[in-house]
């Protein structure tokens, strides 16, 4: 499956951003689909994860302010960010395909390009 992120951009404190991720392929809605992301200088960390049934799982970083779904008509997840802060600023990252570990990105089978959000302060 390919992906490609979509949605990022210059955002103030406080404000939203929602990033998309559209899968190519007809096997989407059998794939676990997820969130990472890589602020300079760091290693590439977990966000927000979401299983085929629909259970989700979040970094407690982002916890009650993120949001991420999936619409397997469109092929398309996404990642709802409100209440954004200077620290979300990072590239964002889908991924498609967890193993059992979906915290660890070594565990994804596949990945997108990445989308930059910047929050200014």
């Amino acid at each position: 499956v390919q992906l490609q992120a979509s949605g990022g951009g210059l955002v103030q404190a406080g404000g939203s951003l929602r990033l998309s991720c559209a899968a190519s392929g007809r096997s989407f809605r059998s794939y676990s689909m997820g969130w990472f992301r890589q602020a300079p200088g760091k290693e590439r960390e977990f966000v927000s994860y979401i299983h085929v049934s629909g259970s989700t799982s979040y970094a407690d970083s982002v916890k009650g302010r993120f949001t991420i779904s999936r619409d397997n008509a469109k092929n398309t997840g996404y990642l709802q960010m409100n209440s954004l802060k200077p620290e979300d600023t990072a590239v964002y990252y889908c991924a498609a395909q967890a193993g059992i570990r979906f915290q660890d990105r070594s565990n994804w089978g596949y990945w997108g390009q990445g989308t930059q959000v910047t929050v200014s302060s």
